[in-house]
């Protein structure tokens, strides 16, 4: 199998007084799908940038298959098929010729790229390959951009907010190609979307301020939980000191509204049921029902104990 691997050593980007990212490194390698978490201006399109020889780093080094992208960018770009920001193809341009251009400039032959095109219409489903650019929605265009990422079937793939702005149908369709190149591609995914990061990675890394807070596997993020968080629906306004005598270990509650609340429920079926009788004896109960998840709630701790730069 192709050598498989994207590493980050020590790497920051200042642009002037501002701190893009700040002494990163990182290591992803093998076929896996790798989701890259934080919020807006966390550095995770920097990050894609560097590794893609878009900008340079003003210290470290950024390796690709173990060489380095800024001293051989040529012979580390062959490996990549990446999507960073929001491309904007010419507008003139015919879907066709956008992915035909696309397979030129990575030296595909034309039966290769009449292939490659065949597969992605019916993967992606794609507009008509004799409409211009121009005329397509957001989610349309966004498909024929990633289908010209993908064209020549780079081992490495670097995606910016793939799904941003697209939706729920098309959303699944990137999440379902994302899960089959996922087997012998290495997928980097920028997103602030973890619902996407929760089905489709395998592994995790939380980023905020340019620097990386956390990397994790899903599996162990997901068998750290204490347990689910559920969001609980009374008819008639509670007390919420009632709700202090709640069967099992001490839970953490966080009061919604006077009707609403949110608590950790340990994930049996018993503590379920012991749960909800216990509630009910409270008052009538309009709903029960869970909400986030491991990642959400692992997000959202980080992001609450990371302070800002000085």
């Amino acid at each position: 199998m192709t050598a498989l691997s994207l590493e980050l050593l020590g790497v920051t980007k200042a642009y002037r007084k501002f701190v893009a990212l700040d002494d990163v490194s990182l290591k992803c390698e093998g076929p896996r799908a790798v989701g890259y978490l934080g919020p807006n201006g966390a550095g995770k399109t920097t990050t894609l940038k560097v590794l893609t020889n878009l900008v340079h780093s003003t210290r470290g080094r950024a390796l690709v298959n173990g060489v380095d992208v800024a001293e051989r960018h040529r012979e580390t770009l062959v490996n990549i098929g990446a999507i960073v920001e929001t491309p904007e193809p010419y507008g003139t341009f015919t879907v066709h010729d956008t992915l035909e251009m696309a397979g030129e400039f990575r030296g595909m032959s034309s039966e290769s790229i009449r292939d490659r095109i065949a597969y992605f219409d019916t993967t992606l489903q794609l507009p008509p390959l004799s409409q211009r650019m121009a005329s397509l929605s957001k989610g349309l265009r966004q498909r024929v951009v990633i289908a010209g990422a993908l064209l020549g079937d780079p081992p490495i793939i670097l995606l910016d907010e793939p799904t941003s702005g697209l939706d729920p149908a098309e959303r699944v369709k990137i999440r379902n190609l994302v899960l089959a190149l996922k087997r012998d591609h290495l997928i980097l995914m920028s997103t602030h979307l973890l619902g996407e990061v929760t089905e489709t990675c395998d592994d995790v890394v939380f980023l905020n301020h340019g620097r990386i807070l956390l990397t994790s596997s899903m599996m162990d993020i997901q068998s750290q939980a204490d347990g689910q968080w559920v969001e609980v629906g009374f008819l008639e306004p509670v007390d919420a000191a009632r709700l202090d005598g709640l069967p099992h270990k001490e839970r953490a509650i966080v009061r919604v509204t006077d009707r609403r609340f949110r608590m950790v429920c340990d994930e049996t079926q018993v503590a379920r049921a012991e749960l909800t009788d216990a509630l009910r004896r409270i008052g009538p109960l309009t709903d029960f029902h869970p909400v986030g998840s491991p990642v959400e709630e692992t997000y959202l701790r980080l992001m609450r104990e990371e302070p800002p730069p000085n």
